[in-house]
């Protein structure tokens, strides 16, 4: 396998880019000694790629993207708007000089129809996928799609929902992004989505069951670890665990039960966990 490990700058700071929280959370994701940290560009657009290169090379960290859709720009209703806000995330992941994009971008988060994905908004969906894959292969990007949990999306649950629509496109540039948090919930184990995904798999969330320390929930990491040998993965373990210790977490992904760890005990035990298991 070739891994780089990552963490999310959601384990460190509220999902609300400012620069003085984004250059907190570089630092300690490299003191922390990870490869590499996981950027969630805001909606706004609003971040100095320039700057935040910078600050990269400053801590000797290398850097990956994830865009989460909102509501306006929720594919199935408003694929121009959707394909707008993709094309301006691939833009700034290609002024950090990375390769990845991550992300939600099948549809805006917390959107509902009341109904399962029809065939109009898959058609829709793939349409839009078309467009940016061939605008992000231009920059030199790869994009990566993020199943979620049925209580925050109808559009894409589960790893074969999004290996279906991106076998719809027929682009080589797009991949899977799993979650093992949303795997937890959606999945039947997590062995069989990582198997088939194979080499359509380049980006993993690495979550617990209850957002905290890995080892501590129910998520079967040995089923897991198994897979991506069997696969000879090569992409990035990123972790994202959220730790109520970081001020305005718990009320912007209602984190409502105290966490046992502060943020940089999640991160060392965490990152000690992944280690381990990849030997």
């Amino acid at each position: 396998m070739n891994i780089k490990f990552g963490a999310s700058l959601l384990s460190w700071i509220t999902p609300v880019w400012n620069p003085e929280a984004g250059k907190y959370a570089i630092e300690k994701t490299a003191a922390a000694g990870f490869d590499l940290i996981e950027i969630l560009l805001p909606p706004s657009m609003e971040f100095n790629a320039k700057e935040v290169k910078q600050q990269l090379k400053d801590n000797q960290l290398d850097v990956v993207c994830s865009l989460n859709l909102p509501k306006e720009a929720h594919i199935a209703s408003h694929p121009e708007a959707a394909e707008r806000l993709i094309r301006q995330a691939i833009d700034k992941t290609s002024e950090l000089e990375t390769d990845f994009l991550g992300g939600v971008l099948h549809g805006g988060i917390g959107v509902f129809s009341g109904h399962p994905l029809t065939d109009a908004e898959a058609k829709i969906i793939t349409q839009v996928w078309s467009h940016v894959a061939d605008y992000a292969k231009e920059r030199g990007v790869n994009i990566g799609i993020e199943p979620i949990n049925r209580y925050e999306t109808y559009v894409c649950n589960t790893a074969g929902n999004v290996l279906d629509l991106i076998s719809k496109t027929g682009k080589d540039n797009l991949y899977l992004h799993l979650d093992t948090f949303h795997m937890n919930i959606e999945e039947n184990n997590f062995y069989d989505p990582v198997v088939l995904a194979g080499k359509k798999l380049r980006h993993i969330h690495m979550t617990e069951s209850h957002r905290g320390m890995l080892g501590e929930g129910t998520v079967n990491w040995d089923q897991l670890f198994k897979a991506l040998k069997e696969i000879d993965f090569e992409g990035n373990l990123v972790l994202e665990n959220f730790s109520s210790s970081v001020p305005g977490m718990q009320q912007m992904v209602s984190l409502w039960q105290k966490s046992p760890h502060d943020a940089a005990a999640l991160a060392a035990g965490s990152l000690h966990f992944m280690k381990s298991h990849c030997q």
